[in-house]
C-alpha cells in the first residue's frame, strides 16, 4: 500500500490487464526497473494528472454552461425585441385611435372648427441641413417614426370654417377648458371607463359650447346598437352651476350645508332649474352692485374735488 501510494495516480483499469498474468517477483524487477528510470522524472508534479483530468472536466461543464447561458440571452434579446414591438404597435395604434376620435369629438363640441393631435418628434426639434442632398442615410421616415424619437403630443385647433389654427398656448381659458374636455372624452372612447366625475367642468365656457358638452355627454352616457361602434353606457356625475348640464340630466341632487354638515337631497328637474335661475339671478345682481360701487366712488371723488377748488378759488378771492 505504501507503494501503491508512493506512484501516485493509478494507471486506468485496461492498462492493468495486461500485467495479470505476470508472477509477483516478475512485477517486482519490472516495477524496480521502472522506478529507477522514473528517477529522473522527480521533480515532476505526480497529481497533475489527476489536476489536469479535474480541470478538464470543470472547463467541459464551464463550456456546457456557457453554451446554455448564451442560448438564454439569445431567447430574452427576442423577447426584449418582441415587447418592443409591440409596445411601439400600442403607442402607434392608440394615437391614431385617439387623435381620430378627438377629431370627431372636436367637430361635435364646435361644429363650424376643427381639431387634430400632432406627435412631436426629434424631427421637429433638429435643426435643419443646408445640404440635404448629401446627407440623405441620415434623414428620418416621417410617415414611419420610431418611437424612440417622439417628443410628445401638440393640439393644433381651428374654431372657424376658414381661419388661422392654433396651438394650445394661443387659446383663451375657455377655449383651453373646451380643448380638454374633447381630449378627455377622445380618450373615453378610445378606452371606455365606468363613469366619470366633473367638477364645474363648463364654468369657463359659453352657453353654446355648454350646451354642446351637455349633449356629448347625453350622447356618452347612452348605450350604443351600433354595429360597427358599439358603445356601452357610461355613468356621468357632474356639479353644476349652469342650467345647460341641468336640463340634459336624468337624476338631479342638491347638496345643502348647515352645522358644518353636508346633506344630499334628490331634486326634480324644476326644482334644480329654478335654484339654478335664482343663483344666476343672485351674481347678476352683485355683479350691477360691483359695477356700480366704483362709478359711486368716482362721482363722490369728484364732487369733494370740486368741492375743494371752489373752497381755493374763495380763499384767493
Amino acid at each position: 500500500m505504501r507503494k501503491i501510494q508512493e506512484l501516485g495516480s493509478l494507471p486506468p483499469a485496461a492498462e492493468l490487464t495486461s500485467f495479470t498474468k505476470k508472477s509477483i517477483p516478475a512485477l517486482m524487477k519490472s516495477l524496480e526497473d521502472i522506478n529507477k528510470k522514473l528517477k529522473k522524472y522527480s521533480h515532476v508534479n505526480k497529481k497533475a494528472y489527476d489536476q489536469y483530468v479535474n480541470f478538464s472536466e470543470q472547463r467541459d461543464s464551464l463550456i456546457n454552461r456557457k453554451e446554455e447561458l448564451d442560448e438564454g440571452g439569445l431567447k430574452v434579446k427576442e423577447l426584449i425585441e418582441s415587447l418592443d414591438r409591440k409596445k411601439d404597435e400600442a403607442i402607434n395604434r392608440t394615437f391614431r385611435g385617439v387623435s381620430a376620435h378627438f377629431k370627431d369629438v372636436f367637430k361635435e363640441l364646435v361644429p363650424n372648427g376643427a381639431g387634430e393631435l400632432i406627435m412631436r418628434t426629434a424631427v421637429d426639434e433638429a435643426v435643419p441641413d443646408t445640404d440635404a442632398e448629401s446627407d440623405d442615410e441620415n434623414q428620418i421616415d416621417l410617415n414611419n417614426p420610431d418611437v424612440s424619437l417622439y417628443r410628445g403630443v401638440g393640439i393644433k385647433v381651428r374654431f372657424s370654417r376658414v381661419g388661422e389654427n392654433f396651438m394650445m398656448s394661443q387659446l383663451s381659458g375657455g377655449q383651453k377648458a373646451l380643448v380638454a374636455m374633447a381630449l378627455i372624452f377622445a380618450i373615453q372612447r378610445c378606452d371606455p371607463a365606468p363613469f366619470y366625475l366633473f367638477d364645474e367642468l363648463d364654468q369657463a365656457l359659453d352657453s353654446t359650447y355648454r350646451a354642446a358638452v351637455a349633449s356629448l355627454i347625453k350622447r356618452q352616457a347612452s348605450p350604443s346598437d351600433d354595429e360597427e361602434n358599439p358603445r356601452e353606457s357610461t355613468q356621468f356625475i357632474c356639479s353644476t352651476f349652469r342650467p345647460e348640464l341641468v336640463a340634459a340630466a336624468d337624476r338631479h341632487f342638491g347638496i345643502s350645508h348647515q352645522n358644518k354638515v353636508s346633506s344630499l337631497h334628490l331634486l326634480q328637474k324644476d326644482d334644480a332649474l329654478n335654484f339654478i335661475a335664482n343663483l344666476m339671478t343672485e351674481e347678476e345682481a352683485v355683479g350691477e352692485v360691483t359695477s356700480l360701487a366704483p362709478s359711486k366712488a368716482k362721482a363722490k371723488a369728484g364732487n369733494k374735488r370740486k368741492a375743494a377748488e371752489e373752497a381755493d378759488a374763495e380763499a384767493e378771492e
